[in-house]
C-alpha cells in the first residue's frame, strides 16, 4: 500500500527546518502541495530569517509544489489570511500539522512569568489558532487531517520546562476535544509527541544521539497520522526509528462508606486508591463520571 497526498493542500507550521522541513518535504514527495510556514527565528522566538523560501525552493527543484508564509501562529488574523491565501491559490486544505515552537528553558523558581506565558502563547494558542483558521474549511469540505505537536515534557513532566510541559499537556486536551467535534465531519485529529536531533534539542540530546533521532525518523509517524486513514484520537511518540502509543487511563474508583467519608478515610484508602491496576481510557471526560456512578452502590459498575 502506497500512501498519497496527490491533489491535498496541507499547511505546516514551523516548516522552515527541523522536523517542519522534514514533513514538508515528503508531503510534498507524495504529492501535496504545501504551505511553508516559519517566521524563521531562533529556538527562543527571537530573530527571522527567509528558512520557509528556502523549503519552497527545495520543493519546487524536486518538482513539488509549495508556497512560503511568514504568518505568526501567534496572531488569529494571520492565520486565517494564511489559509485564504491557500485556499484562493488551491482551493481547498486538507492537512494541518502544528510544529511551530520556541523554547525558554528555566526552572521554575528562576522563570519570567513573561516567558512562561511567550511558550504557552506560541505552542497551545498557536495551534489553536491554526486549528481555528482551518476549521470552517474542513467542516465545510467534509475531510480533515490535524496534527498537534506534545511532548514527553507534556506527558510526565521534565525538569525546567514548565511552561512548554503546559502547554504541551493542553494541546493533548486539546486534539482529544477537536477529534470529539470532527468525527462527524470526517476531521482526524492526533497529537505526536517526538523525539529528533534539531535546534530545539540540539544541548539536551548527547551528540553521539544526534545521527539516530533525525527529524526523518520522525516523518512516518507524522505522515500517516494525517493521511486519509489515519487514526483519530491517538497519541503517538516518536525517535530514532522507533514508535510507541501514549495513553491518559484511570483505574477503577475505590468508595468509601459514608463512615469512612473523612480526609482519614480517604487517607487510609490510599494505597487501594493509587494503585495501577484495572485500568481504563476513558473516551471522553464524560466517562470519569459514568465510570464513578457505576462505582457507587447500587450503580452498574
Amino acid at each position: 500500500m502506497t500512501i498519497s497526498f496527490r491533489d491535498r493542500v496541507a499547511i505546516v507550521t514551523g516548516a522552515g527546518a527541523g522536523l517542519g522541513r522534514a514533513y514538508a518535504l515528503e508531503l510534498a514527495r507524495r504529492g501535496a502541495r504545501v504551505v511553508v510556514n516559519d517566521l524563521g527565528t531562533s529556538r527562543d522566538g527571537t530573530g527571522a530569517s527567509d528558512t520557509a523560501a528556502a523549503v519552497v525552493e527545495e520543493i519546487a527543484r524536486a518538482g513539488g509544489q509549495a508556497m512560503a508564509s511568514g504568518a505568526s501562529v501567534t496572531e488569529l488574523d494571520q492565520m486565517e489570511a494564511m489559509v485564504a491565501a491557500a485556499r484562493e491559490r488551491w482551493g481547498a486544505v486538507h492537512v494541518l500539522v502544528n510544529n511551530a515552537g520556541v523554547l525558554r528553558d528555566k526552572s521554575f523558581a528562576k522563570m519570567d512569568m513573561a516567558d512562561f506565558e511567550f511558550v504557552l502563547r506560541t505552542h497551545l494558542v498557536g495551534s489553536a489558532n491554526a486549528a481555528r483558521a482551518v476549521w470552517p474549511l474542513m467542516r465545510e469540505q467534509g475531510y480533515g487531517r490535524v496534527l498537534v505537536t506534545t511532548s514527553s515534557s507534556g506527558l510526565f513532566g521534565n525538569f525546567g520546562q514548565a511552561n512548554y510541559a503546559a502547554a504541551k499537556l493542553g494541546l493533548v486536551g486539546l486534539a482529544k476535544t477537536l477529534h470529539l467535534e470532527g468525527a462527524k465531519y470526517d476531521i482526524r485529529v492526533n497529537a505526536l509527541a517526538p523525539l529528533a536531533a534539531t535546534r530545539m534539542t540540539e544541548d539536551i540530546l548527547p551528540d553521539e544521539a544526534f545521527d539516530r533521532f533525525t527529524p526523518e525518523k520522525v516523518v512516518p509517524a507524522a505522515l500517516f497520522l494525517v493521511s486519509e486513514d489515519a487514526p483519530s484520537g491517538a497519541i503517538v511518540g516518536a525517535g530514532a526509528g522507533a514508535f510507541h502509543s501514549a495513553w491518559i487511563t484511570m483505574n477503577r474508583p475505590v468508595t468509601l462508606a459514608d463512615e469512612e467519608m473523612t480526609v482519614e478515610g480517604f487517607a487510609s484508602q490510599w494505597p487501594a486508591i493509587a494503585r495501577r491496576q484495572d485500568t481504563v481510557v476513558p473516551e471522553t471526560g464524560f466517562e470519569q463520571s459514568d465510570i464513578i456512578l457505576g462505582a457507587l452502590p447500587g450503580g452498574k459498575g
